[in-house]
């Protein structure tokens, strides 16, 4: 990815679907990102999209993020209206030790972690 980056310095869409992709090292020389497209790939880790600034929409469904404070750090991206993330264990349960619990609302849990979210998953994310 860095290596796009840094050929590509005004790159605004990345689709990268469905590719293997196992981390998401080097998405910072991606600096004019405002699309994002990363579904059906083996991703844990959501910590290198903090560099992100101009980042709005982000598709990472069927992912494997397993821990929902990975969400924090789409939190520190101030523009992020539209977030994909079902198909990834976060949607049942907090994290892959948490057993699961029938009260569990991901919506309202990654709204908290990202209060100016527009749209999660296509719904408002008003809609808990």
């Amino acid at each position: 990815i860095r290596d796009l980056g840094t050929t590509l310095s005004h790159l605004e869409v990345l689709w990268m679907t469905r590719c293997g992709l196992p981390d998401l090292d080097g998405i910072s020389s991606c600096s004019s990102l405002k699309e994002l497209y990363i579904a059906y790939n083996n991703i844990s880790d959501l910590s290198q999209l903090i560099w992100l600034d101009h980042l709005q929409i982000l598709d990472l469904e069927g992912n494997n993020i397993e821990d929902i404070n990975q969400m924090h750090y789409l939190g520190l991206c101030s523009k992020l209206s539209h977030l994909t993330v079902e198909g990834n264990l976060i949607c049942l349960k907090p994290n892959a030790e948490s057993p699961e619990e029938p009260d569990y609302n991901y919506r309202a849990e990654v709204k908290k972690l990202i209060p100016h979210l527009e749209y999660l998953d296509g719904i408002p994310a008003s809609q808990t």
